[in-house]
Parts: C-alpha cells; structure tokens; sequence
C-alpha cells in the first residue's frame, strides 16, 4: 500500500489534462457544475488514499512503539500529496483560457481536502510534540541546582505522558474529518501542554541562571534543542538572550585583553610566553592564537542564529564589532608570525644546508681532536616548526617544505653520524698513551675514511649514505676491537690482583721469656 500511495501524484497530472481535454471538447460536460463535482470527487478519493495509508490506529500504534517520527513523515507524505493536486489543478486551470476559462470558486471545490489538511497539520503537531518533548528523559541537568531541577524535569516527562495516553483513548479515528469532537479533545490537549511548557520554562530558566559560564549556557540551550522553538518556551529564553549578550561581550574583552599581554611576551621570546614547551615558538604562537579564536568563534555562532529580535539590539551589533575588530588583530599577527619565519627560512636553509657534515674540535686528550656532528640547530627548529605548522593546516613556503619532506633522511643521517662520532671520540679519550701506538694504524684509516665528512661531504651533497656506511663499519670494527683489548686487560688485572698476596709467610722464632721482653 506505501508504495502504491507514493506514486499517487503521479496520477495528477494525467487526470488533470484529460479533465482540460473534457472541458474544452466535450458539449455536455463543460460546465462549472459538472466540474466542481468531477473535482470534488477525486479530492474524495485522495482523502480515502491517504486515511488508507495513514489512519487514526496507525498513528497511535506507531506512538506505542516509542516512533513517532515515523507516524510524522507519513502524515508529512499526506499533506503533500493533497499539495501537489491543488498545485496541479492551478496549473492547468491556467491553461485553461478565453472562453474556456475555469470560473469556479476554489473554496467551492476543495473545502473538504482543505478541512483534511488542517486535520493532518493538527495531528502532525501532537506527533512532533511527542518527539520533542521525548528528549525530556535523556536530559541531565548540571550545576548546584541540577539534581532537583533533572527531577522536575522528569515529572513534567511524566505528566505529559498521562496527557498523550488520555488523548489516545479517543474512541474514534482522528484522520475521519466528519469527527468534529477532535476539535475539543485536541484543543484540551494542547492547553495541558501549554501548562507543562510554562513549568518548563521555569526549569529552563533557572538552570540557565545556575550556569556560570558562557559555553555551560549553551550547552544547556543544547540539551533542550527542539523545545526551544515553542511559542512560550522561546518568549520566555528571549528576555535571557541579553545576558548571553552581554557575557559574551565580557569574554570578548578578557580576551582582547590576553592577547594583548601575551602578544608582547611572545614578540619579545619571553619565557613567560603563552606558548607550549613541546612546541616551537611559530608553531606555538599560531597554535595560541587560534586557540584564542574558536574559544570566541563558536558563542558567536551561536548567537547568530538567536531571533532576529535579538540580532536588531544596538547591543548585539556592538558585540559583532568587537568580534570582527578581535578576528582582525588575531588574522593580523599570525599573518605576521608567518611572513618573519618564512624570510627567515629563505636567508638561512641554503646556508645552513651548505655546511660541513662533521667538524673537529680540539681537546686536550687527543692530538686529533673530537668530532661533532654539524646539523645546525637551526636546520631542527625549522623542521619542527613546519611539522606543527602543517598539522595547524597552515601554508609553508616551498623551500621549507621541499626541505621537510627529506626530515626522515636527515632524521636517519645524524642519528647514525652521532652513533659514529661517540664511538670515535670514545675510542680516542678511553685508549692509554701505552695502548695507542698499538692500534695507531687503524687510527689513521677512520681518520682517512672520516676526512671527507670535515672537508667535502655538505647537507645537500650526493653520497652521503655510502659515506655513513662505509665509516661505520671501519669504526665499529675498531671499537669493537678496542672494547676487546680493554676486556682482556681487565682480565689480567683480574689474574694479577690474585698473586698480590704471598704464597707463604714466615712465621717467628720461638724465644724464650726473658728475650721476648728485651725485644720489646
């Protein structure tokens, strides 16, 4: 049957071009008489369709089942067919012109569909009532107050249950127009509800006093969302609108006033600077700043789409200015932020990138001197900074981020050169003037197999990972030698700290008494 009903206004169209065709051929039934009853025959017929489709018992059963939604789009379905036949009589009543004018009064033809609208319209109110009100027992109310106000809000979900179960024991069919006694059993209904929206205004009131902050109000507005658009229930959130108003502006002027504070530390890299310590200072301005925004960005949102009442104060325009001028001053300095770090980039990757891998350092342990990886520390911030930025979805200029897509390449390039260069310097500080003339010649192979990296080899040079390779395995064999030599002189101090005790000890000469005393 659904779907038989679904294709009902398809018929519209057809029986309307064969009543036109009627009309202007046929001798006999081209009078206004005739065509007021063919009219409201089919306006009849569609009633039947529809009361088919969607009755009385259908509706409460879908109540009972706890879907009222479904028993609403039905009704919706309805009121739209009977649309699109009146939609489709004036289309063709316009064609039909000159002497074969249709004259008729449209109250004359469709008083009864326009009666079984209204009913579907009354009876699509009771259903979305009961969904809207049905959000009443999920909601939990915070705060000071929350646990009486949540319990008023559940005997007021009650009431108006008791209330929907008395106006479903009606003994008729409320889709039957003829009964004119849903008149006064729905208008009953609907001053019980008007009471239950009164009280729970009240509710709603006094939670939205309870609420210390801005965001807490909203969200409050939230778990009521659908009741809120409800003739008392909304008269009465008006007179509350203006404090969210004026709270707001407050918070945009504690706002205006931290960013103001924090902007001079951040431009002078102070250390009491808003900014993160697991993030880079760009990264962590930007990354402040838009946390400044969206905690203004979603409030305003929110008022915007309050009554249009609200939005033509003096007021609420001079909230937008604030908003708009903050907006602007946060856009500005990040916009700032961006333009100094990437001159910044441009001056100093190529440079950076240009340098020696490793670089000697003199000490006086070894003649040679340490070695240190060369990766400039402005080369890691600069890597981090665009990490951040990309995950901020903030733009980077190109050379920063042709250089971030190698960040694993170079991540892999200093780890194993700082692996390298411990394990040579190791070898230099651990090994005795004794030891060193002994692996001297091994000594001077890392060195020769280490030089290009001090004197050639640069950041942005091909072959730098068969020059990894190659050092490492000649300074971890040298290493791992060294180890060894140290393990077996540990050893033979071992062996040797045995032997420091005497084999045998020589006991005294027995004496007698009298030279005992003498010698002592």
């Amino acid at each position: 049957m659904g779907k038989e009903f679904t294709d009902v206004p398809d018929l519209f169209v057809p029986i309307m071009h064969m009543i036109l065709m009627i009309w202007t051929y046929s001798p006999n039934y081209n009078t206004p008489a005739r065509l007021v009853v063919l009219i409201r025959e089919i306006c009849n017929a569609i009633i039947s369709q529809c009361r088919k489709y969607i009755d009385g018992q259908a509706i409460f059963g879908c109540i009972k089942n706890e879907e009222p939604k479904e028993a609403h789009d039905k009704l919706t379905l309805a009121l739209e067919t009977c649309s699109k036949f009146k939609d489709a009589y004036f289309e063709y009543k316009g064609k039909a012109k000159g002497a074969n004018q249709w004259k008729i009064t449209t109250n004359a033809l469709f008083v009864r569909l326009d009666s079984f609208q209204e009913r579907c319209q009354d009876i699509m109110h009771f259903t979305s009532t009961i969904i809207q009100f049905n959000k009443l027992q999920k909601i939990e109310i915070g705060n000071t107050k929350g646990k009486q106000l949540t319990a008023s809000v559940m005997q007021i979900f009650e009431e108006f249950n008791k209330a929907v179960e008395e106006f479903m024991t009606v003994s008729y069919d409320i889709m039957d127009i003829e009964k004119r006694q849903f008149d006064d059993d729905f208008f009953k209904f609907r001053n019980r509800i008007k009471e239950l929206e009164r009280r729970l205004a009240s509710i709603l009131t006094q939670s939205f006093d309870d609420s210390d902050t801005i965001i807490g109000k909203f969200k409050l507005l939230d778990s009521f969302e659908g009741l809120l658009f409800r003739p008392i229930i909304q008269d009465e959130l008006e007179k509350k609108h203006i404090t969210l108003l004026e709270l707001y502006k407050q918070d945009l002027k504690t706002v205006q006033q931290i960013f103001m504070e924090g902007r001079s530390l951040v431009d002078r890299i102070d250390e009491r600077a808003p900014i993160p310590n697991n993030l880079p200072p760009i990264a962590g301005a930007l990354n402040w700043t838009n946390g400044l925004y969206e905690r203004i960005k979603e409030p305003m949102e929110r008022l915007s789409t309050l009554s249009q009442s609200i939005q033509d104060r003096e007021e609420y325009k001079d909230v937008q200015k604030l908003y708009a001028s903050l907006c602007k001053n946060l856009r500005e300095f990040e916009d700032q932020k961006i333009k100094q770090w990437e001159n910044g980039v441009e001056e100093s990757t190529e440079e950076k990138l240009n340098q020696y891998l490793l670089v000697r350092e003199e000490t006086p342990i070894a003649p040679e001197g340490f070695l240190r990886v060369n990766f400039d520390p402005v080369l890691v911030r600069l890597l981090r900074e665009v990490k951040y930025l990309q995950l901020l979805d903030i733009k980077v200029p190109e050379r920063a981020s042709t250089l971030f897509k190698k960040v694993n390449v170079y991540r892999s390039q200093t780890g194993n050169l700082e692996l390298i260069v411990n394990m040579y310097n190791e070898i230099l500080s651990t090994l005795l003037p004794v030891e060193k003339p002994l692996l001297q010649e091994r000594i001077d192979k890392i060195n020769k197999s280490l030089q290009p990296g001090v004197d050639n080899l640069r950041w942005n040079s091909q072959g730098i990972d068969n020059f990894i390779q190659q050092c490492m395995g000649i300074v971890k064999e040298v290493d791992d030698l060294v180890k060894k030599m140290k393990d077996n002189v540990k050893k033979m101090q071992e062996l040797m700290a045995k032997w420091e005790k005497p084999l045998f000890e020589r006991k005294n000469k027995p004496l007698f008494p009298e030279d005992l005393e003498q010698t002592h």
